[in-house]
């Protein structure tokens, strides 16, 4: 089950006189990743590189910004990946210290970094939601409520007209159910509106 983190967890590492300083956090798309990255380099304006990887789904990335090819960006995201985490940025801001780590030093430097900030993150799962919407007749909306209650459903809306419109979302694993059940006491009076999948 894919998880995700609720906020930004930073490490440091020293090795061989390069620092390397690593944040993870929540993170929804690309754009909002090179924000970040951007106030970073202003923030390390000294920095000698300020490398990034990103699992958010079609918008994942991974930069070496100036590492050599493969050896800090690609690595950081195989550690999100190995995680199971989505809609999560790694950043590692490296100050060079004057020896040269070749490219598997390079490699274990910045998969380390990544992985001891997660080390340091809660990890919550990332439960699909659904949508669904429906109309019922007035004398079925006490049964409506409970069912959605008892489900665990949110309601989003509820509009009085000539019947009663309920907007609501749910996990998705207990979708089918709750639709079943629903129909099933409504007699066929419940007509739904809408059922698509986040």
């Amino acid at each position: 089950m894919p998880q995700t983190i609720p906020a930004a967890v930073h490490h440091e590492l020293i090795i061989k006189k390069s620092r390397f300083i690593a944040c993870v956090q929540p993170m929804p798309d690309r754009a909002g990743a090179q924000k970040v990255v951007a106030a970073l380099r202003a923030a390390h304006p000294g920095a000698a590189h300020v490398c990034w990887a990103l699992l958010a789904g079609g918008q994942s990335a991974a930069v070496d910004d100036g590492e050599p090819s493969g050896t800090a960006g690609r690595p950081m995201l195989d550690v999100l990946r190995h995680q199971d985490l989505e809609g999560v940025l790694a950043t590692v801001v490296r100050y060079f210290g004057g020896v040269k780590l070749g490219a598997g030093g390079l490699v274990r430097a910045y998969t380390d970094s990544v992985a001891q900030a997660l080390l340091g993150a809660q990890k919550i799962a990332i439960i699909r939601q659904r949508h669904l919407a429906c109309r019922a007749p007035y004398p079925l909306e006490g049964l409506v409520r409970r069912e959605l209650e008892g489900a665990g459903a949110t309601l989003d809306e509820v509009a009085h007209a000539d019947d009663v419109r309920f907007g609501f979302h749910l996990p998705d694993d207990a979708a089918a159910a709750l639709v079943a059940r629903l129909n099933e006491a409504g007699n066929g009076r419940i007509d739904w509106l809408k059922i698509d999948p986040e």
